[in-house]
């Protein structure tokens, strides 16, 4: 089934980055702010993902509490990313497509993974985020492939899997995140493989 792949296509956070020091950050600020323990935040945030929806957005908005600024100093990269960029880079073209704030190619640069990267699709910059079909779109147009040679990779069964299958391209779930905790409820949502990490693409691929 991935036969004739030309792209591959990457979410960011929690595909690449690993997220969990900055919903932390975030969610020890609402838990002081609406003077609540850490721990009933995150099991409550925990509980809405695993109804599919956007955990820690719930449980700010049922807390009635303000959303803290995202943290991008608390990413880190997994301790697979760069290795596999770097054996996948070999083979394929590496591109991005991610809902992020401006300055994404800087940031992808200072964690030292830019160069393995040919094309970066942010929402911030194309004014398109995800799961809108068009900022997946502008990757395939902007990188001249076909949706059938192109793989998404993602954590967000919503975001990425399902608009990426729309539009024809193969898909690959990396459950990572909270986004694991998706439940499939609908073949559309339904990836053309499921992996826990990194290394398992580079393997698969």
């Amino acid at each position: 089934m991935l036969e004739n792949i030309k792209w591959l296509f990457f979410d960011i956070g929690s595909t690449l980055v690993d997220e969990s020091k900055a919903y932390e950050k975030r969610m020890r600020s609402v838990a002081k702010a609406a003077n609540v323990s850490y721990e009933y935040v995150y099991d409550t945030a925990l509980y809405f993902y695993r109804q599919n929806k956007k955990g820690d957005l719930e449980v700010i908005k049922l807390l009635n509490a303000e959303k803290p600024e995202w943290s991008h100093e608390e990413e880190l990269l997994y301790n697979d990313t760069e290795e596999c960029l770097k054996n996948l880079s070999r083979k394929y073209k590496i591109g991005v497509i991610a809902n992020q704030s401006l300055g994404s190619e800087k940031r992808l640069e200072n964690f030292g993974i830019l160069k393995y990267i040919d094309l970066v699709i942010a929402s911030a910059e194309t004014g398109a985020a995800k799961p809108d079909k068009r900022i997946f779109e502008i990757a395939l147009e902007r990188s001249n492939c076909e949706a059938y040679r192109a793989v998404m990779i993602g954590d967000r069964i919503d975001n990425d899997i399902v608009p990426a299958k729309m539009l024809g391209m193969r898909t690959i779930w990396i459950k990572q995140g909270f986004g694991r905790y998706w439940n499939i409820t609908r073949e559309n949502e339904r990836a053309d493989y499921e992996v826990n990490s990194l290394t398992e693409i580079c393997s698969l691929l």
